[in-house]
């Protein structure tokens, strides 16, 4: 089961993301929803590493690991948020088409 773990902040954007798991849905290297979850997150991750004003820190530090912590300016904020929105999309649509092998959980901080 992969777990993916979602904090959000007061605004709804990406603040950290946590996925640690394998969703044993197929053979190694050849598991459709590991395959699906790694490209999105490390996507998202890469696409926000380029982007001015935000900084991304990601490590991945084990196979079937990758964690994720943004910060951005405010002069970025809607770009972060379509990420954000393009990122859960694709992980919830995983998350309930398979959900015996992957489960999104989303947290919002408080203000």
């Amino acid at each position: 089961m992969i777990r993916v773990d979602v904090i959000l902040d007061t605004a709804g954007i990406l603040k950290s993301c946590a996925v640690v798991g394998h969703a044993s849905a197929g053979p190694r290297n050849e598991d459709i929803v590991c395959a699906a979850v790694s490209v999105l997150s490390r996507t998202a991750l890469r696409t926000l590493s380029k982007t001015e004003g935000v900084t991304a820190r990601g490590k991945a530090p084990a196979r079937g690991e990758l964690f994720m912590e943004i910060e951005y300016a405010a002069v970025c904020r809607d770009q972060v948020a379509g990420i954000t929105n393009f990122l859960l999309e694709g992980l919830l649509s995983i998350s309930e088409e398979f959900p015996e092998h992957c489960c999104v959980r989303i947290q919002r901080e408080r203000r």
